[in-house]
């Protein structure tokens, strides 16, 4: 019953408010309990979870107490009773104490009311802490026989590597968790309720208990995983591929101060807590990073088809779409939670056969792992961290730590989760589409002359890319490039520098996972913010890495204006005139712009990794467009000084810069059409003609430039550029619809980020390409009359 006195004075006023003005504080009393009760609930609730998994817990290190007393009464017993009350001690009475809180607690939650009473519950719980200090004043006695009886006992080492031993049972740790839930609760327990003294009574057996126990269990807790009271810690952690026997296998990699661990997060069940599997760890101290010549075989890297890469990145664009497509139609979530399943089964699918790069550790003991990463930036971040901590490590691990170890795994983790779009939240940024413009000006901070050059990544559907790279600038401490790049973005959030030295004498290079490397000297990365780079003006900024300084500029340009065709305004010139009027001023089948280009790379370019994917130096592309613009006479000089990666962007910035794409805009959307077409032959003869009804000009310079990419790809093994990488580069410059038949975002205020329909689009330009780049033979333009066989409807 809840009672209060009015002041005098106020009755006064209260007898001129009408009758339900008293009606309204007894609703606002209601429900101001109402409000306190429903959080209490919830704290209750919380606490009752809690309480059934460490049951759970304690359940299952009583499992194998029954059959070892049984086992001591025989003549092969497994340990003796000592041994066993000695392990054990006082584990049985944890669990018959939280048993009975559970049971006490469960039925009064469930009938949950304002004046329900819980407060007795966790006062008797708080006066059996004795029964956790003699647990944990035989805890260090507890620890050392198991581990006797490990080393004495194949069969006991074997049942305690599958117990969770004591690391989900430190009474401790309970205790803490149970002081800041009583703070919780009576927080939420108003001082009138009757529970509200029992709960501070709880409350403060609980802080004593912790302030006489802390000092002491401290140096304890610790000595039980490394010597000489050094505390282990988690310095960095990462999901990775794991080369096994030629799979690939997920990990969670833990390289804590003394050793480095590879465990297995096992598969949820029933909505329980995470737990991981130890694979296998080495020491830091036995841990070397393996070379070449003291490997006996170097295993072979399992490669995945870039085709097979660019299909599960059209399922997760298309399962992207589907999604918001039921958002926007309201449907039931089982319908999105099903798509957003397989979303996350083709993500993990991805980024478990993306990575192709080898970082390889060693054991002294003569063992080797293999891991697969997509950057050498991370592979130099994981050997400076182990290098490092390798200098003041020291080592001591028993079987019972290493699984006390793994299981604190779940609580130590820094990534929870891996790095999927499905595990983001809404409202994270998608990332950027378009082209980002970077200069590398110079460099400062190397302490002596060297040879230098630095390359560019972005990160594309979760894992990183190589775009770009400057030239050496040799024999110096103070680089200065001054280089202009302009590299294409796939939904990127983040830009990475790595800087090298060149090494050019072969018999001082890093051999390192079976690969000769050039040394690198720093690197940095900086996040591409959506916001920041709105206004498209450059940015400068400075990235410091191991004490040296790169100082960059960066300027963004959204895909939509970056490839917005433009009409053309001129009739001299090359770029933005059309095909058809470039052909008939130069009296030629295919323009003089397109022949140089490519008779240079085919003289030289030919080998080099990443023809047409690496960005050439803006400055030097530039120059080349005003050269050709001009009908200089001497451009086919200064191609030849130049680096063969800024004659492959001159290309594709003419192709880029014609006002009408080279497939038209009035066939472009039978093409987009006829590729999806199921019947091989049906899509062979729509393909066909729709080539064929190409303006001849444009025919005869795709037949040019389809040629001499086919080349290009004939020597893959050397410069890394598939057919299908190739199409990847070119398919969205040679197609392009009109503005009128665009999926581009009609909003000018949202010129960054790109929809999955834009981004099925781009894969449809490239499966395009891709399908002229894989057919073995097209009919010469000669045959052209002949295609009326072709039916042109698609």
């Amino acid at each position: 019953m809840i009672s209060f006195t009015l002041h005098p004075h106020s009755c006064f006023f209260l007898s001129l408010f009408p009758p339900f003005f008293f009606l309204l504080c007894f609703f606002l009393l209601y429900f101001s309990f109402f409000s306190l009760s429903t959080s209490l609930k919830w704290v209750l609730s919380g606490i009752l979870a809690s309480e059934e998994t460490y049951l759970s817990h304690l359940e299952a290190l009583l499992l194998p107490m029954k059959p070892l007393k049984a086992a001591a009464t025989t003549s092969q017993p497994v340990l003796t009773s000592q041994q066993i009350e000695t392990i054990f001690f006082k584990v049985p009475e944890l669990y018959e104490i939280h048993k009975e809180f559970y049971d006490g607690l469960f039925p009064r939650v469930q009938q949950w009311s304002h004046q329900q009473r819980v407060g007795d519950l966790f006062q008797k719980l708080a006066s059996q802490l004795g029964v956790y200090r003699a647990f944990v004043d035989n805890y260090e006695v507890a620890m050392e026989t198991a581990e006797k009886c490990c080393q004495a006992n194949a069969q006991f080492a074997e049942i305690s590597e599958v117990m969770s031993w004591y690391s989900d049972t430190q009474p401790v740790d309970r205790v803490t968790r149970s002081t800041l839930v009583l703070h919780d609760l009576l927080k939420h327990t108003p001082v009138s309720h009757p529970d509200h003294p029992l709960l501070q009574d709880a409350l403060r057996i609980s802080q004593n208990f912790l302030s006489s126990i802390n000092e002491e269990i401290t140096p304890r807790r610790q000595s039980m995983t490394v010597k000489k009271g050094e505390h282990r810690q988690l310095l960095k952690d990462s999901f990775m591929v794991e080369l096994v026997e030629g799979a690939r296998k997920l990990r969670h990699v833990f390289l804590f101060t003394d050793l480095f661990l590879c465990a297995k997060l096992k598969k949820q069940i029933g909505g329980k807590s995470q737990q991981y599997d130890c694979k296998w760890y080495i020491p830091l101290t036995d841990l070397s990073f393996q070379m070449v010549d003291e490997s006996e075989a170097v295993p072979n890297i399992p490669l995945v088809p870039d085709e097979e890469l660019d299909a599960m990145k059209i399922k997760i664009s298309q399962i992207k779409n589907d999604i918001q497509r039921e958002k926007r139609a309201n449907k039931g979530s089982k319908v999105i939670e099903r798509l957003k399943k397989k979303l996350s089964e083709q993500e993990s699918l991805l980024l478990l056969m993306s990575p192709n790069m080898a970082f390889r550790v060693h054991n002294r003991n003569g063992k080797s792992y293999t891991f697969l990463i997509s950057s050498d930036y991370e592979r130099a971040e994981w050997r400076e961290n182990i290098r490092e901590q390798q200098k003041k490590c020291d080592f001591s691990l028993t079987s019972v730590e290493l699984q006390m170890l793994t299981n604190s795994c779940v609580k130590l983790q820094t990534v929870h989760n891996i790095p999927l779009t499905i595990n983001k939240e809404d409202d994270e940024s998608p990332g950027l589409y378009g082209f980002l413009n970077v200069i590398v000006h110079s460099a400062t901070g190397f302490k002596q002359s060297s040879n230098l050059y630095c390359t560019l990544e972005v990160d594309s559907f979760g894992y990183f890319v190589n775009k770009a790279k400057t030239r050496v600038y040799r024999d110096t401490t103070e680089p200065n490039w001054n280089e202009e790049f302009e590299i294409e973005l796939e939904g990127s959030q983040t830009l990475r520098i790595l800087c090298y030295e060149k090494c050019y004498n072969k018999t001082k290079l890093t051999k390192e996972d079976g690969e000769s490397t050039d040394r690198i000297m720093g690197k940095g990365q900086i996040q591409l913010d959506p916001q920041a780079l709105q206004d498209k003006d450059w940015q400068r900024t400075v990235i410091s890495m191991n004490g040296v300084e790169v100082k960059l500029s960066v300027k963004f340009t959204s895909r939509e204006f970056s490839l917005k065709r433009m009409p053309s305004r001129k009739q001299t010139g090359v770029f933005g005139v059309k095909i058809a009027i470039v052909t008939k001023r130069e009296r030629s089948k295919v323009p003089y712009i397109v022949r140089q280009c490519v008779e240079e790379i085919e003289r030289r370019g030919m080998e080099e990794v990443g023809i047409y994917r690496v960005s050439g130096v803006a400055t030097d592309i530039q120059a080349l467009k005003a050269a050709f613009d001009v009908n200089n006479k001497d451009v086919s000089v200064m191609m030849s000084e130049m680096d063969v990666n800024a004659i492959a962007g001159t290309l594709k910035l003419y192709f880029r810069e014609l006002p009408e794409p080279l497939f038209t805009d009035e066939l472009y959307p039978n093409f987009a059409e006829g590729i999806a077409l199921s019947d091989p032959v049906a899509k062979e003869s729509c393909m066909l003609n729709l080539l064929l009804s190409l303006p001849e000009p444009n025919l005869v310079t795709f037949l040019f430039l389809l040629d001499h990419l086919k080349r290009v790809a004939e020597r893959e093994s050397v410069n890394k550029m598939s057919l299908h990488n190739l199409a990847t580069v070119f398919g969205p410059t040679l197609l392009r619809p009109s503005e009128k038949d665009s999926k581009i975002p009609a909003n000018p205020t949202q010129p960054i980020t790109m929809t999955d329909s834009w981004s099925l689009e781009v894969m449809s330009q490239v499966q395009v390409l891709l399908y002229f780049l894989q057919l073995e033979t097209i009919p010469t333009p000669d045959s052209k009359r002949q295609s009326i066989l072709f039916s042109t409807e698609v």
